[in-house]
């Protein structure tokens, strides 16, 4: 997710967030951003097939499933304006995204959602869509349940703008994306913007 329109979502500042049981946070070092031994992986773009692909849960919390959150956050935090990457957006299909949003900064592995029947508005963006941001819907507030690297359980909940992005981040391993909320007319002009776009043509 891309996190350009943070500022639309949360005019007064951040979001209340809980977060319970074992620290959630990602990556490499104590602070889970060293650039020593950094591994940033490219974006998978909107028409690679395992976008659209549902991922199998993970059942094994082992080294190879630590290296995948490392990378995760490497390529989270590899560029400004990042707010989260799921585990299809490098072409891994593994239920496992990792977040930096509203100063909160973690992983969730297998996650489930509980979300609130308050909604919010305001733009979203995805890095499998780069440079288009359509009003889009989401819950006001979340609660995810998931486990972290090692497998220890672990509960997000979030308000606001942490809330869509763990919202977002999960669509994705559902093969979902953000524009298939979109209806009506936000959803025929995103379609036509994605077209007109020049790395929409350079794939067909």
């Amino acid at each position: 997710m891309h996190g350009r329109a943070r500022c639309r979502h949360f005019p007064h500042g951040k979001a209340p967030v809980t977060t319970r049981g074992a620290t959630p946070t990602g990556g490499r070092g104590p602070h889970g951003d060293s650039l020593a031994c950094m591994t940033m992986h490219p974006i998978r773009i909107i028409g690679d097939p395992v976008l659209r692909t549902p991922c199998a849960p993970v059942t094994s919390f082992d080294a190879e499933l630590r290296a995948l959150v490392a990378d995760l956050m490497d390529t989270l935090l590899g560029a400004e304006g990042r707010a989260g990457v799921a585990a299809p957006q490098i072409g891994v299909s593994a239920r496992v995204f990792v977040f930096d949003a509203d100063g909160h900064r973690g992983h969730l592995v297998n996650p489930t959602l509980e979300l609130s029947e308050e909604q919010q508005g305001g733009d979203e963006g995805c890095l499998s869509i780069p440079e288009l941001y359509f009003p889009t819907p989401r819950a006001m507030h979340a609660t995810a349940h998931g486990f972290n690297q090692y497998g220890e359980p672990l509960t997000v909940t979030a308000s606001g703008f942490l809330a869509r992005a763990l919202q977002h981040e999960t669509d994705h391993l559902d093969g979902k994306l953000y524009v298939d909320t979109l209806r009506g007319q936000t959803r025929r002009e995103a379609l036509r913007e994605i077209r007109a776009t020049p790395w929409s043509r350079a794939r067909r």
